[in-house]
């Protein structure tokens, strides 16, 4: 019996209790069930020496050694948590004599990001964006822009919280034409500028990502994109506090990152200040109320 076939754009599929043997370095992998497919591959969730790991395969060799490619890359900051560790690279040759590559890296336990994002409310998206946009400038940084930013390929880190990119298959060397992306995260799509590999690329897809979190349906563009992409901001009350960002996002006037998020920072300083201020008032306002009545108790009992 086969334990393996493959659709066209679909990946591969593979039988759980498949064993993969490295052709070079002799790990086995335990595949336990499919984590998901792409136009390149198929990630699994497998199994060696008692850990969990994730396992992509694929048929196309080229594609496959730029994310690994990548993920070397992004094993420079990794303090930073840009993406799953490393942990193998090899091939495979299946039963029926078929030849595959693979690489296996650390498996995030973890939920999605746009059930995290919906679960929590508004107080977790600025520090939800913060963190993204940390991440996504230490990754510009070292010379790559994501591309494929999307929801789905974002997850959040069960034991710690934190945001993890969790496919690299769309990251592109910095000015280079990104050719792996998805519609509705792709400002090309919306005719709000190039394809090219830049900071502001990524910017714009990570206000998509936002919107795609309180827009399932993910609505489809119009003759005027960012009148749309205005209001869809604005029908979100949670999103509100940072229409100025997500504004400025979409129409390339942030050149980094670090731009945004010092932004973002800064408006959420001085919102606090407000909220603090006015939590102030209110309390001197009590105050000042408490003493009036105290004074008029004091002064009907003294000239009673």
């Amino acid at each position: 019996m086969k334990n393996i076939s493959m659709k066209k754009g679909f990946g591969i599929n593979l039988r759980p209790t498949t064993r993969i043997i490295g052709r070079w370095h002799q790990n086995e992998y335990l595949v336990i069930r499919k984590l998901g497919s792409g136009m390149i591959g198929s990630v699994y969730l497998c199994k060696r020496n008692g850990r969990y790991v994730a396992l992509k395969i694929s048929r196309q060799s080229l594609s496959m050694t730029k994310e690994v490619n990548v993920l070397r890359s992004l094993k420079q900051v990794q303090d930073q948590f840009l993406g799953p560790y490393l942990l193998d690279v090899d091939d495979w040759i299946s039963s029926n004599n078929e030849s595959y590559s693979f690489y296996v890296m650390e498996y995030i336990n973890g939920i999605s990001f746009k059930k995290f994002i919906r679960q929590k409310g508004p107080e977790c998206i600025t520090t939800s964006l913060i963190q993204l946009l940390s991440q996504l400038e230490y990754l510009h940084q070292t010379g790559w822009v994501f591309g494929d930013l999307k929801e789905e390929n974002l997850i959040i880190e069960q034991m710690t919280k934190r945001v993890r990119f969790i496919d690299v298959g769309g990251t592109t060397k910095m000015n280079r034409a990104i050719k792996e992306y998805s519609e509705f995260y792709d400002r090309g799509y919306w005719q709000l500028g190039s394809r090219k590999a830049e900071p502001s690329y990524d910017l714009f897809a990570l206000v998509m990502v936002f919107l795609a979190c309180f827009y399932p349906q993910q609505f489809k563009k119009r003759s005027s994109s960012l009148q749309l992409l205005d209001r869809k901001i604005m029908q979100i009350a949670h999103l509100r506090p940072l229409r100025r960002q997500f504004k400025k996002a979409i129409r390339d006037e942030y050149k980094t990152a670090r731009e945004m998020k010092d932004e973002i920072i800064q408006t959420s300083i001085k919102g606090n200040k407000h909220h603090e201020t006015k939590q102030e008032k209110g309390w001197l306002e009590l105050l000042l109320l408490v003493i009036s009545i105290y004074v008029f108790f004091i002064s009907k009992i003294l000239f009673f």
